[in-house]
């Protein structure tokens, strides 16, 4: 099918004046609605806060410097230039405008033929320099998203300054680690066993895919649904994504490559070629349900929004980091539970540690040891005002490894998909003189978003088996102990392999 765009409609979506238009095969338009269903839906740029950032260049500057966030040379300073430029373009723009207006009152009382041409001369002159800001304008401000679009999120002042080893462990789980030992080795553990296929993953697809036979596979389903009414019973809703996104959804939610080694953003995700608009594999449901809520206003008092989806994650740097790579620690494909709330400006700090307190509960609940760690600044994404992971200890591994991570992301998501809401503004508000001169509290705010991964199913199924795996008497691997938790989810007959304990 052929898209045909107006130009001129463009531009308007552009300024922002649509939210939501689609085009057809005929070139027609129409605005979405329930009863439409879009072929192209194009999002209004992102509102960045310009003014945040003039205003705070050196706390940015610093903030980019300990994320070892790249930025390109002079931009905060260029930005803070480009912002005071928009702000005096703009307001000539505004004099100019007003001055044709009061000409074009003008005309229409003008009865003299020679006063009327004089003043239509004035008003065509007018015109073109109007065009002219416009022009001006539209180039200064693309400059400004531009720069400004390289910018992370703040940081929390609470976040350790570091790299991955400045992480600060906030708590400990379940039983005592078992020591560390190669024959639990989950590779291993899964060939004897019959669990894992690896060799036929890598001649049908590739390095680093895998088919999980068995009771692996069963363990996926059970682990999947487990998660799921885990979260349920919490208050979140269950949605099913598209495992196909836009790249520039992606981008919003503020996938950027953070592989400072890599020549291309393709590096980090699969992109599905010949495809307009481009489209990529979803590296994570959380994209496709942020996307799900972009575009909109929730109407006042109906936040949080709690929904958690169950998706095929797709990472196409898992081939690039040495032995973090072997068996299913890191790979291509995985089936993934995410949890993501939208809620009010003033709430998120408290939705992160719910968002934990359902992690806790699901990974308790299937007996592993792991423990919850506040990551430091260089292991924050874009997004990310703050961050928790939870590691597991993998006794064949020899280490704690990540199973699961949730940021609170603050307006950062928000800005970008337009997720705003809309809240009481009490009739003393305006006339108040508590606000401070220049501040005025917006009555559609925009929202702030947070994700959390409730089960990657690969490092659970390591976690389960290094740590559940038991032996004969000869010292071979018989079977699996897994938790009772998960029997009421399992879809497989009785056999010898599984335990419940």
């Amino acid at each position: 099918m052929t898209t045909i765009i107006h130009q001129s409609v463009v531009r308007r979506c552009r300024r922002g004046q649509f939210n939501s238009v689609f085009y057809s095969e005929a070139g027609s338009k129409r605005f979405f609605s329930n009863n439409a269903l879009p072929s192209v839906v194009i999002l209004p740029k992102p509102r960045l806060d310009y003014r945040a950032i003039s205003e705070s260049v050196v706390f940015k500057s610093h903030n980019a410097l300990n994320r070892k966030f790249p930025l390109p040379v002079g931009a905060l300073q260029s930005i803070a230039h480009s912002y005071a430029q928009q702000k005096e373009i703009s307001s000539q723009l505004d004099a100019k405008r007003h001055a044709r207006s009061i000409l074009g009152d003008r005309i229409r009382t003008i009865t003299d033929p020679v006063e009327k041409q004089v003043i239509l001369t004035e008003a065509k002159a007018l015109k073109a320099e109007v065009t002219q800001l416009e022009d001006k304008l539209a180039a200064i401000e693309e400059t400004l998203l531009g720069l400004a679009l390289h910018l992370p999120n703040d940081t929390h002042p609470e976040v350790p300054i570091g790299p991955e080893d400045a992480a600060t462990i906030l708590s400990t789980h379940g039983p005592p680690p078992t020591p560390p030992s190669v024959d639990r080795d989950h590779v291993t553990l899964g060939r004897v066993l019959g669990l894992f296929d690896f060799e036929a993953g890598a001649l049908v697809t590739g390095s680093s895919w895998y088919y999980l036979r068995g009771a692996a596979a069963f363990l996926e389903n059970a682990l999947t649904n487990y998660a799921i009414s885990i979260a349920q019973k919490h208050g979140f809703d269950f949605v099913m994504t598209p495992d196909v996104v836009r790249a520039d959804i992606a981008l919003r939610c503020g996938f950027q490559p953070r592989d400072h080694n890599s020549d291309s953003p393709a590096s980090q995700m699969y992109h599905i070629a010949n495809s307009h608009p481009e489209l990529v594999l979803s590296g994570t449901a959380e994209i496709p349900l942020g996307g799900m809520f972009a575009n909109r206003v929730f109407a006042e008092n109906t936040l949080p929004a709690k929904v958690v989806g169950l998706g095929r994650s797709f990472r196409a740097e898992a081939g690039a980091r040495g032995a973090d790579t072997r068996g299913l620690y890191r790979v291509h494909q995985f089936s993934k539970v995410e949890l993501f709330i939208v809620c009010e400006e003033d709430a998120s700090a408290h939705y992160l540690e719910d968002i934990r307190q359902v992690q806790t509960e699901i990974f308790e609940g299937l007996g592993i040891p792991f423990r919850v760690l506040d990551m430091p600044t260089e292991e924050l994404g874009a997004s990310a005002y703050r961050k928790y992971d939870m590691e597991a200890w993998m006794p064949g591994r020899g280490t704690w490894g990540e199973i699961s991570s949730t940021s609170n992301c603050t307006d950062y998501q928000a800005r970008r998909l337009h997720i705003r809401y809309r809240r009481p503004t009490p009739s003393h508000l305006s006339t108040s003189c508590d606000s401070p001169p220049g501040h005025t509290q917006l009555t559609i705010p925009f929202a702030h978003t947070l994700n959390g991964t409730a089960a990657a199913i690969p490092r659970l199924i390591v976690a389960l088996l290094e740590n559940g795996v038991h032996f004969d008497i000869k010292g071979k691997p018989s079977g699996l102990n897994l938790p009772v938790t998960l029997k009421p989810f399992w879809l497989g007959t009785s056999s010898d392999l599984v335990r419940w304990v």
